[in-house]
């Protein structure tokens, strides 16, 4: 399903048996896999720093990433995105995934050149509201409640539990988005893809703990012994 500036909401991507299969096994994962941050907990699958020496956990380093192998309970889902050809004839390699309590969420952002210009989210447990900006508004007109005080604020897009969003090219490359820090979402014409959604006529969702597959396609990869220099 089309929606303005490249993005693609599907509705029921995952069915919910799917859901807890995939909560289960995050939740299972080993302690040090988790990172906390200020505002939410996320794991690096794919291409990450997993090194004792480096605690930026994610972040993209000037030669690359770091090879890791994609679990299999992971796997599945990363050839289901990637058979819809959206990476044309790449596969992902790189799955974020972030634990979102009710109350918490994330500055308008964006998630840079490191990675191929496109993004595939599953949303698991919760629904959330995904909130875009133009990226020329970026620095001062962004208040605390991630709402702006111009034309900045373009709208935003309900991500339901069970989705699939997909974002590229103009969308990924000349907008930032952002989660408001909300426990309540109001339902208004602010929301750009309501009739795609399963809402019945609500006007407001309380949040719940959700999590967020963000799947991803990293171009340049390195090993970790050229990254340190070991032959």
């Amino acid at each position: 399903m089309f929606l303005p500036n490249s993005a693609y909401y599907i509705p029921n991507f995952i069915t919910p048996n799917e859901e807890s299969q995939l909560l289960e096994k995050i939740y299972s994962s080993p302690k040090p896999k988790w990172k906390t941050l200020s505002n939410r907990r996320l794991q690096n699958w794919g291409k990450c720093f997993n090194l004792a020496v480096i605690y930026f956990l994610g972040l993209p380093h000037p030669k690359g990433m770091i090879q890791e192998k994609l679990p299999e309970w992971l796997m599945s889902y990363v050839k289901k995105v990637g058979s819809l050809e959206i990476f044309n004839d790449k596969l992902p390699n790189h799955v974020l995934i972030n634990e979102y309590l009710p109350g918490q969420g994330i500055m308008p952002h964006e998630d840079g050149p490191l990675f191929y210009p496109t993004i595939a989210t599953i949303n698991l447990g919760s629904h959330t509201v995904l909130d875009y900006y133009e990226k020329s508004c970026e620095s001062d007109n962004l208040d605390s409640d991630m709402r702006v005080k111009n034309s900045c604020y373009v709208g935003s897009l309900l991500l339901e539990r069970c989705s699939l969003l997909l974002v590229q090219d103009d969308l990924y490359t000349k907008y930032l988005h952002g989660i408001k820090e909300n426990t309540v979402d109001m339902l208004d014409d602010k929301i750009k893809n309501l009739n795609m959604c399963n809402i019945e006529n609500a006007t407001e969702l309380d949040r719940q703990s959700r999590i967020s597959l963000t799947i991803r396609h990293v171009p340049h990869t390195v090993k970790a012994n050229f990254l340190f220099g070991i032959k």
